[in-house]
């Protein structure tokens, strides 16, 4: 149970890092979006989504619920990030990152399924 914490809080600090450039409306995020051809509108948009479930995974210590929200956005906002790289030809290794919190994502969501708290 306290892994499954300790993985959360590992998740939120991930997620609230790449959030932070992007709520900033980073030009650097900017440009990185523009190269993926999404529009540069989406970088605050992301940020705030990846933030909203840094705060989910932080409040998932006091109810499973919190994890599954902050989960399902992360699993969404990480399949969005790898497909990203992948297709701007960064292949496995530049998209390695998103990878593992989406991994983490997904065991912290089955972890929600299988205890009784």
């Amino acid at each position: 149970m306290i892994l499954s914490y300790v993985t959360n809080l590992k998740v939120a600090k991930e997620l609230f890092n790449a959030a932070k450039p992007k709520l900033q409306n980073s030009q650097n995020m900017k440009d990185a979006f523009e190269s993926f051809d999404l529009p540069k509108e989406l970088v605050p948009v992301i940020g705030a989504a990846e933030a909203a479930a840094s705060l989910f995974m932080v409040l998932s210590i006091f109810n499973k619920r919190f994890a599954q929200i902050a989960s399902v956005l992360t699993l969404g906002i990480m399949i969005g990030a790898i497909s990203s790289h992948l297709k701007a030809g960064h292949g496995k290794k530049g998209a390695q990152h998103a990878i593992d919190v989406f991994t983490l994502a997904g065991l912290s969501l089955a972890d929600t399924f299988t205890t009784k708290k």
